[in-house]
């Protein structure tokens, strides 16, 4: 196209024409001030103003003599007013003020009008043509003709009633005439080869415009169909488009798409009364086999666009169109376009294509089909629901020929074009697809040759066929077995990877294809493929060959794997057929290529599901076998394996699987990785890269120790954090030489925290070494805290600069730790030596807690090595800063119990000898502090020997003592805690002691020296808190802390066991001869010593559950709680209760209202306490219950001995809930909570302490009482033989015992506990009580190796019938 034509092209969707408002004739004057709102006397200048009312008056006296004048002196008055009306409009930017506008319209019109019916008049087309141009072309100032013309452009374009006026003129038929000569009758070329000049343009422009404006109006058709020219016109498009003037082309099919937008009733009766469609046709016909594709294109178009717009109105063209091969003619010119230029004849043949779409909606009757929905179907899918859109597909002619097109042409552009209009098509309504897909086939044909197609023909196909199941929600298997079929045969390699890429789509999309494609032969099919191209692989291994495998076929394998990823993510059944299969091995050969590796881990990770243990030994294999420079490879399968250590089940296999010493293999393969400068092929590969592995493999360790008690043993046990310390040792970074270190005066100190800062977050500059060092010790810091695995600092494996500024906003907000991380609270077990109300108490909720222990001790044989030759300042001053971090640490007497327990202080002592030998040394202070705060605690003789130096020999730091130097430690159990007051043993039964003394004693160093020790010694044992009433020591206790989890309870298994007289003894679990009846005939006492270190807030309600017990009849489901001791804080009541409530969660229990309670005594009471409760101190609660006559009895509360009510209750039902009788081989099991159970779980702030508790079954006396609270918490025996403090010990008389011995049912204290395994408890006790713990706590009935708390019974030797074997503590993050 030339300029003009482009730009004539155009004129259509002008901002002129879009944005005029069509408005009715009856508006008026209203009508023309919206139509113009610019055209105000208020917005032009005075002057501009003046020359419009100029203006006016003199076409008002035009008007008034107009009609006494002859029609020349008319015509010469208009047009000399003319000339004044331009200038005026030009001055005026465009802004029209005119009074009598449509007047003056409607007069130049006419006169227009005239002037060319006078040059037309009677002359040959030619000379017609010929006087047309020169009457409407410009000359000079300006032509009559193009003024009248310029004048008609201009007025056409102001208000619609203007337009009216225009159209009434007769100007419509006129300058149809003009066009129709314009068009047919081209001009002959000039010599310069040019048929228009700029002038003609403008002039074409103008003509054209106002052509566009008047028949885009229904009365301007009407006008022109008076004219016969309509049809003479589309016909001289379909039969002269090669002899016509080139640039009245586009304007000529510009102007006939307008009239056909604006086709009436009567237009279509006209062209259809002169077969105007029919020769059209049959005139295409002829052209299709002569002009080239495109000028074909732009002619058809024009006819078919009448035959689209006339549908709405009449199906009267269309039919036409149709009965005359209207289709074929269309198939035949959309074949010919096949290998034109991309861009070559786009716009009509889009249109063409376009409104062959478009045609297939065109129908008088909906399509009535009949499909057979194949199941299995996508679950949100339903046919029988879909609504028609009106947009239903009603012509399948039109569609026909799309289909066969795309079937006989390789053509990219059309073949994409046709696809495209079918994506259109099923757009429009969902029912679409169905609809042709049940008529003509067309997806299902052009799959068996899409392979033939070019490869973005391929893409595009695929992304449809992908769409009926991503936009349509529908699984059309039919097809799906095509494109299977195509990827088994595999002609075209391209073609088979497209289809996987859209089967791989299909397949995240929705769970059911891995049904689908499993059932379907296609998992089978990819397992083959697999194994082939793994045989390849292992073969080409090692040969140094270039790869057998590039671009497109390699791509094709790691789409493969993709596949058959999505195909067993979360789908067993398909990971049980790839085991089945075998194809674990081969698998496995894809992990060293690094395409290959994330989809290969992915089908490995979902093979853990099924086998932990061979997923694991994988993984660990590949990690030790892998060489020292696979980095990358060493990181993903670090990933993979963190991502299935979030699955606690797979802890064990880790373990198992040699997990651990796997990881610290890589840590001693980067032996000197971390030097500074960086040494050997080290310095090529990065030191962030090294410093995220050695991230990735602790955080791999801390995973595994995460909340798993076994793995937390086994890893303390077998010294592998002493391990763990020597491979980071050896890194690079830490000192490594032997010499020692020069202590220096240290002009300033920083903290832990400003070392990170400035290693991380500041632009000061900091030795590489020294920022590796804290890089290493931050990780340790996290491991310690146990929130390392939850860490992602190597996101986007940034430089150590980015990590900076990543974390700058983390630094600015922290205090003493450098990143303020969201971590889980965790709570260890309590102090097993505390003071009475230790004010020092109420700063463990802001400590940090210390979840791996051995961390710090890892930080501490660091701690040494943070040093190097030249920095000797700044070496001192970090290692200060890390014995401070440390300090901090164990600030609480939790955090303190916990560091004991895993030896910190021996690891103190023999890694930081040199600062224990020197008072002059920086660390000397700072590390006895440590000592005196751990030692105060719990210190194991040999240890405090080494301190002292009184003949001690240096300790192994490979493990902390064996032997019990605190009576509890309550590793895994989170939420309950115990401590004890008996802190060091006798040194006969440490074999360590009788060691020979050391030639040079500490104390020998000088008086200062001594000293200092002395003053230690009193630090570690003097107490840290005086009272006034009691200097006493704590008891011995269980703490519960619900603001963890919200629960954590003692769990007593059969309390009692109610056995049929036929029943089969073996149900009955604890320890003694015979059974024990329940309820007591005679009552019952509970006595317990408690502490509140916190209670929850009010909106949070959670009690404190001192004693809840529950049974269960045999064969039935439900579980009745038959007596609960209560306090409730919000109101600071105690509650009793003997009422059958059913063992349920907090959120589906009944209310209390709806128990039905028969007796005439209530089944619950309440005790107000008033303030005898006082946080931080230790309490006493008696609660006894004495049986009466009549199933009822008197229930007393006491606290210290103060009596709190007393009232009348109905006593325990004899058997649970509503039964009244038991079958003879029926058994009713009992058993009972302390604090809070897992099924109530309930998140407060609530903490409390728990000490000596009894369950006595009698209701002992108020004197018995006082005897109790007299002994105090610390008494730890069965009240047989009791003397208090002060009596006659020498006295002969005989010592009755407070109670019973048969009448107390279970003492529970901390001090008698050990640590021991549901198989331990099944060989020392029962078979059942070891199932029940087990079920209790959530591990498997065969469990050998989970660490269980076990507080024993210490009524359990003594007379009586059966008794329960002790509590378990159970709590436990999930």
């Amino acid at each position: 196209m030339d300029k003009a034509s482009e730009l004539m092209w155009q004129l259509e969707e002008s901002p002129d024409n879009v944005e005029r408002q069509e408005q009715s004739p009856d508006d008026g004057d209203t009508a023309e001030e919206l139509e113009q709102p610019a055209h105000s006397k208020d917005e032009l200048p005075q002057s501009h103003t003046h020359l419009w009312e100029t203006l006016g008056r003199d076409f008002i006296e035009y008007e008034q003599v107009a009609p006494f004048l002859i029609p020349e002196e008319q015509q010469r008055r208009l047009l000399e007013f003319l000339p004044l009306f331009l200038k005026a409009w030009e001055q005026s930017a465009g802004v029209i003020v005119f009074p009598n506008i449509q007047l003056l319209a409607s007069e130049v019109s006419k006169l227009l009008t005239k002037e060319i019916k006078r040059n037309l008049n009677g002359k040959p087309a030619e000379e017609a043509r010929l006087a047309l141009e020169q009457l409407l072309k410009q000359k000079g100032e300006a032509g009559d003709g193009h003024l009248l013309l310029k004048s008609v452009y201009l007025l056409s374009q102001t208000d619609m009633r203007t337009m009216w006026n225009i159209i009434g003129s007769g100007l419509p038929a006129a300058l149809m005439q003009c066009l129709y000569l314009f068009f047919t009758v081209p001009l002959k070329k000039t010599s310069d080869d040019r048929e228009t000049s700029e002038d003609d343009a403008q002039t074409q422009e103008m003509l054209v415009k106002i052509m566009l404006n008047m028949y885009k109006e229904e009365q301007g058709i009407e006008e022109l169909l008076a004219a016969d020219k309509l049809q003479s016109l589309i016909i001289a498009t379909s039969s002269l488009w090669d002899q016509c003037s080139h640039s009245w082309k586009v304007p000529t099919g510009c102007v006939l798409r307008t009239i056909s937008k604006a086709q009436t009733k009567t237009s279509i009766v006209y062209l259809q009364a002169v077969d105007c469609i029919k020769i059209a046709v049959q005139n295409l016909f002829t052209l299709a086999d002569t002009l080239p594709a495109c000028d074909v294109c732009e002619a058809a178009s024009i006819v078919l666009c009448f035959v689209k717009d006339s549908y709405p109105v009449s199906s009267a063209l269309l039919t036409e169109f149709e009965n005359n091969d209207g289709y074929q003619l269309l198939l035949k010119i959309l074949l010919r376009c096949e290998g034109l230029q991309q861009n070559e004849g786009d716009p009509y043949l889009d249109e063409i294509l376009d409104m062959l779409t478009c045609l297939t909606t065109c129908g008088k009757t909906e399509l009535k089909v009949s499909g057979n929905i194949v199941h299995p179907q996508l679950p949100h899918f339903d046919f029988e629901r879909t609504q028609s859109s009106g947009m239903t597909v009603k012509n399948l002619q039109p569609f026909k020929v799309l289909q066969s097109i795309f079937q006989r042409s390789n053509d990219q552009h059309l073949c994409g074009r046709i696809l495209a209009a079918i994506g259109t098509i099923w757009a429009w309504d969902r029912v679409n697809f169905f609809l042709l897909e049940w008529t003509l086939q067309p997806i299902n044909q052009f799959t068996d040759i899409i392979h033939f197609k070019p490869h973005p023909v391929q893409v595009q196909f695929f992304r449809l066929v992908e769409s009926i199941v991503l936009d349509l929600s529908y699984v059309p298997h039919e097809i799906l077995k095509k494109v299977q079929y195509l990827i088994k045969e595999n002609v075209v390699p391209f073609c088979t990877l497209t289809a996987l890429q859209s089967l791989l789509s299909m397949t995240q999309k929705d769970l059911l294809f891995s049904d689908i494609f499993r059932d379907s032969g296609l998992l089978g099919l990819l397992l083959a493929l697999l194994r082939k191209e793994a045989k390849i692989l292992r073969k080409s291994a090692g040969t140094h060959l270039p790869s057998l495998k590039e671009g497109t076929e390699k791509e094709l394998n790691a789409v493969m794997l993709n596949m058959v990823a999505a195909l067993t993510a979360r789908s067993v059944r398909n990971t049980v057929v790839l085991k089945d299969y075998g194809m674990v091995p081969y698998i496995k050969i894809f992990l060293d290529d690094e395409c290959y590796r994330s989809a290969t881990l992915s089908i490995l990770e979902q093979l853990s599901v099924i086998n932990y243990e061979e997923y694991m030994s994988i993984i660990i294999g590949a990690l030790c076998s892998s060489t020292q420079w696979e980095l990358h490879l060493k990181l993903d399968l670090l990933k993979s394996l963190l991502r299935i250590l979030e699955s606690p089940k797979s802890h064990s296999a880790f373990r198992t699987c040699s997990g651990f010493n796997g990881l610290l293999s890589l840590l001693s393969d980067m032996e000197g990785a971390l030097q500074d400068p960086p040494s050997g092929q080290w310095a090529a590969v990065g030191q962030n890269c090294i410093l995220e592995l050695v991230f990735y493999a602790l955080q791999g360790i801390t995973a595994a120790l995460h909340l798993d008690p076994v793995n937390s043993t086994f890893f303390q046990r077998n010294g592998l954090f002493e391990k763990m310390a020597e491979d980071l040792g050896s890194l690079g970074c830490f000192w490594a030489e032997g010499k020692r270190q020069i202590p220096v005066r240290l002009e300033k100190t920083r903290t832990f925290a400003e070392f990170l800062h400035a290693a991380f977050c500041s632009s000061e500059p900091l030795p590489e070494w020294l920022k590796n060092c804290i890089w290493i010790l931050n990780f340790l810091d996290r491991m310690v805290k146990g929130t390392l695995h939850q860490e992602s600092y190597f996101k986007e494996k940034p430089e150590m600069g980015e990590e900076a500024r990543d974390d700058q906003e983390a630094c600015q907000t922290q205090e003493e730790h450098p990143f303020a991380f969201k971590r889980p609270g965790n709570k260890l077990p309590a102090s097993a030596y505390v003071l009475w109300g230790n004010p020092e108490e109420k700063l463990e909720m802001r400590d940090c807690t210390i979840v791996h222990p051995g961390a710090v001790c890892v930080m501490v044989r660091l701690l040494p090595k943070l040093y190097k030759e030249g920095y000797a300042q700044l070496s001192q001053e970090i290692q200060c800063a890390l014995v401070d971090h440390i300090q901090s640490l164990v600030k609480s007497e939790k955090s303190r119990q916990v560091m004991c327990e895993s030896g910190l202080l021996s690891t103190v002592i023999t890694s930081c000898e040199d600062a224990f030998c020197s008072d002059s040394h920086p660390l000397h202070l700072p590390l006895t502090r440590v000592f005196e705060k751990l030692a105060s605690q719990a210190v194991e003789p040999h240890v405090l020997r080494q301190f002292l130096r009184l003949g001690g020999s240096p300790l192994v730091p490979s493990r902390p003592s064996t032997n019990k130097t605190k009576v509890l430690s309550c590793e895994g159990c989170d939420s309950a805690k115990a401590g004890s007051e008996e802190n060091v043993v006798d040194s006969k039964s440490d074999p360590q002691t009788i060691v020979a003394d050391r030639a040079s004693p500490w104390l020998s160093k000088g008086s200062a020296l001594a000293l200092q020790t002395a003053m230690s010694l009193i630090s570690m044992t003097s107490p840290r808190n005086f009272q006034l009433h009691s200097t006493a020591l704590a008891p011995s206790f269980v703490e519960f802390d619900m603001s963890m989890e919200g629960y954590g309870c003692l769990y007593l298994p059969t309390l009692a066991t109610v056995m049929g007289s036929s029943a089969d003894q073996s149900v009955s679990g604890g320890t003694g001869m015979g059974s024990r009846t329940f309820p007591p005939s005679s009552g019952l006492t509970l006595s317990c010593w408690f502490l509140v270190s916190k209670f929850g807030l009010v909106h949070s309600s959670h009690p404190l559950r001192f004693l809840t017990i529950v049974r269960h009849m045999s064969r039935a489901e439900q579980e009745f709680v038959c007596f609960s001791v209560s306090f409730f804080p919000q109101d600071l009541s105690l509650v009793i209760s003997t009422e059958e409530v059913e063992f349920q969660p907090l959120d589906i229990m009944e209310p209390e209202g709806e128990l039905l309670n028969p007796s005439p005594f209530p089944g619950q009471v309440k005790f107000g306490c008033g303030k005898l409760l006082v946080t931080g101190q230790w309490h006493h609660l008696t609660v006894t219950v004495a049986k009466e006559a009549k199933k009822n009895c008197i229930v007393s509360a006491y606290i210290n001995g103060q009596m709190l009510g007393s009232a009348k209750m109905q006593y325990l039902h004899p058997l649970p809930g509503s039964c009244i009788s038991m079958e003879p081989s029926a058994f009713v099991d009992v058993y009972g909570y302390i604090a809070t159970p897992r099924i109530w779980k309930q998140k407060s702030s609530l903490t409390w302490r728990l000490g000596p508790t009894y369950l006595f079954e009698e209701a002992i006396s108020v004197e018995t009482i006082e005897v109790i609270i007299k002994l105090g918490p610390q008494y730890c025996s069965n009240f047989q033989a009791v003397q208090l403090q002060g009596e006659d010990q020498c006295s002969d008389r005989i010592i009755a015992p407070l109670v019973a011995e048969d009448k107390i049912s279970f003492g529970i204290n901390a001090v008698c506990s050990s640590l021991t395994t549901v198989q331990d408890i099944k060989s020392s006790y029962n078979e059942v009580d070891g199932r029940l713990i087990a079920k209790e706590i959530g591990i498997n009935s065969r469990d050998s190796s989970t660490p269980i708390f076990l507080a024993k019974n210490i009524a359990g030797h003594l007379s009586g019938s059966l008794r329960t074997i002790g509590s378990v503590a159970v709590g436990q993050y999930e």
